[in-house]
């Protein structure tokens, strides 16, 4: 299992010039290298699906294809997504300090998992973090008018190797995103697996995401077949 650092059971390493999912990707062609993995077929769904496209661009050798669920774009989904990973610690910090931060549901969960992270976060300069959130905040903001968050559709047209999309159906991952990625990637294929859309619902209910599970795992395992895997 990969968890990326700063989720599950990953040790939080906070701060850095990079933003967070560029050192993700990073981190993740670093863990194929050392698995022996590379080059691999990477995919994900929302957040998976943004670290996959952005390890291509990074390490494209490292990649044999891209497995792309729900895909994430739009002015609604980079708000929203700025305030859940950035925005609010921003505000815990300077109301109070790394002590607030620690509190919050998703650190806190962290420092459960994990517990010698209440000290790596608890030893940070609330001043620093506020400053690194704040410009990863402002990262996402910025991509509220791109084809898919972090991704220009000149980075998308790059792309050369085979790409499955499956796009999701709801706010955060219009499927008109998923279908504009399709076109903007040469050769991409794109099914459509979730057939209610939710223009209304910031997240479609996970039960959807289950009911299509076995299609989905199928069309994957297909496709890496189909591609030499």
């Amino acid at each position: 299992m990969h968890d990326r650092r700063n989720c599950g059971t990953s040790d939080v390493i906070l701060g850095g010039e990079d933003a967070e999912y560029e050192i993700w990707a990073d981190d993740l062609h670093e863990l194929l290298l050392q698995l022996g993995s590379a080059p691999a077929f990477v995919g994900g769904t929302s957040s998976g699906c943004r670290l996959a496209l952005l390890v291509y661009t990074r390490h494209p050798d490292a990649v044999r294809g891209l497995l792309l669920w729900r895909v994430t774009g739009g002015a609604f989904a980079a708000g929203r997504l700025a305030w859940n990973y950035y925005g609010q610690y921003v505000e815990a910090a300077r109301a109070g300090g790394m002590a607030a931060v620690c509190g919050t549901e998703h650190f806190s969960e962290l420092i459960a998992a994990n517990p010698a992270n209440r000290d790596r976060i608890m030893n940070l300069n609330p001043e620093q973090f506020i400053a690194d959130f704040t410009r990863w905040e402002r990262g996402f903001q910025e991509s509220a008018d791109l084809p898919v968050i972090g991704m220009t559709a000149a980075d998308l047209g790059r792309v050369a190797v085979p790409a499955c999309i499956v796009p999701g159906n709801d706010k955060t991952h219009p499927r008109a995103v998923g279908e504009q990625a399709g076109k903007l990637i040469p050769g991409a294929e794109v099914c459509i697996l979730l057939q209610t859309e939710h223009p209304d619902v910031d997240v479609s209910p996970a039960e959807e995401l289950e009911e299509v599970a076995d299609q989905h795992a199928k069309l994957y395992v297909d496709f890496m077949r189909k591609h030499g895997a």
